[in-house]
């Protein structure tokens, strides 16, 4: 009995040692053949480096200004009978808005007018009796004073005459301001009175919204005042001795490209808070996207680089001692080199040196490789094929 245990025993034993054996044989045979087997290509998105001409920018944060805003008030007190604009119109130069009751002015005008009829018809008269007078002084037929008298009665009526024509040349003004006009090309804001309402002239007491129609904006051409820093001062100033320089205003995300311009004029004087210096741009705003009030970037261009090296920006990764470019060679396999950047504007990079014309950089897919790895290029027009990182750091070399 003792005997049959002991052999069940070293059956036991030898059947684990040779499960043992099995096993380490087939472990090491799977580790020979993934040696043998070659590494699989990591799927990437790639660009080629290509020349052609960049601009040199400056990019600051500025406000929409309009050059000119008015509050339309009235030069005369009156009822308001009309109003001729709609909320939010544009309107032209001498559009009328509204419209005053003009009768009592009309009659002011009509009594300068009745004043001057009357004084000039007794002008004629006087000037009639002092041509009798002057004969019959020549006669001696009446003494001299009478004729300076009438001649004295000859240039007062004179004078009032021209009293009259300066009255009615008031009441014509004070007639005209019955009719509130548009100053200049723009759009009407709200509307502040409505018909049936009393308008006033504003005074040093009244200036408010009570004495007001409606405030009118030029929309076109319009200005956006930006800040830079006043370092960039000297390329901007040496920038203009060679010529005007072209602004393009953007959204304030940097997105959409709202108008072209010109750089009108720098600022006399920086702010010593700030460190900055404001600019001043004229846009035509033809398409009326530059709104007053509102934030937009403004791309200030001082020159451009002829034949430039250019990739796309996502193209430059930061490594441990600056940007780096992940270059793919002629056997697909990844090249980690250093390049220095000049400019990058609106997701292009300028290249001062690192790469070569027609080099392969790698866009998409860097936080996978290696030096040395090897790729396979995927089709740009399908990125969703080579996974971008989502954690902090990634794209980074260690």
């Amino acid at each position: 009995m003792q005997r049959r245990r002991t052999f069940a025993l070293w059956i036991a034993i030898l059947a684990v040692a040779a499960a043992s054996i099995a096993a380490y044989v087939r472990s090491h045979q799977n580790r020979a053949s993934a040696a043998a087997d070659p590494p699989q290509p990591i799927p990437v998105i790639a660009a080629t480096v290509e020349r052609r001409d960049m601009p040199i920018v400056l990019t600051g944060l500025g406000t929409v200004t309009p050059f000119n805003t008015a509050t339309v008030r009235s030069q005369v007190t009156g009822l308001i009978t009309s109003v001729d604009f709609q909320e939010g119109q544009f309107v032209k130069k001498g559009d009328l808005l509204a419209q005053i009751d003009p009768r009592t002015y009309q009659a002011q005008l009509d009594q300068a007018e009745a004043a001057l009829a009357h004084d000039e018809a007794h002008l004629k008269n006087a000037e009639v009796n002092l041509q009798r007078y002057t004969g019959l002084a020549k006669q001696d037929s009446i003494a001299v004073q009478e004729v300076d008298n009438q001649r004295a009665a000859v240039d007062e009526l004179q004078a009032q005459i021209k009293s009259d024509e300066a009255a009615i040349e008031n009441a014509k003004a004070e007639l005209s301001y019955t009719s509130l006009v548009a100053p200049f090309d723009g759009a009407t804001g709200f509307r502040l009175l409505d018909v049936g309402n009393i308008i006033h002239p504003p005074t040093t007491q009244t200036t408010g919204a009570q004495d007001a129609l409606v405030v009118i904006t030029q929309l076109q051409p319009i200005s956006v005042i930006f800040s830079l820093a006043t370092q960039s001062l000297p390329e901007v100033q040496a920038a203009i001795a060679k010529g005007p320089l072209q602004a393009i205003a953007f959204s304030q995300d940097g997105k959409s490209k709202l108008d072209e311009g010109k750089l009108l004029v720098v600022n006399n004087q920086a702010d010593p808070g700030s460190g900055a210096i404001q600019l001043k741009a004229q846009f035509p705003n033809e398409k009326r996207l530059l709104w007053p009030g509102a934030f937009v970037n403004v791309e200030l261009i001082l020159s451009t680089e002829k034949d430039g090296l250019t990739i796309p920006l996502n193209a430059v990764q930061q490594g441990s001692e600056g940007p780096v470019a992940y270059v793919v060679g002629s056997d697909r396999k990844i090249a980690i080199r250093p390049v220095s950047i000049r400019e990058s504007l609106n997701g292009e990079a300028l290249i001062d040196k690192g790469l070569e014309a027609g080099e392969t950089v790698v866009v998409r897919g860097q936080y996978r490789l290696l030096p040395g790895s090897l790729v396979t290029l995927a089709d740009p027009s399908r990125p969703e094929a080579v996974p971008n990182p989502t954690t902090a750091g990634a794209g980074m070399l260690p």
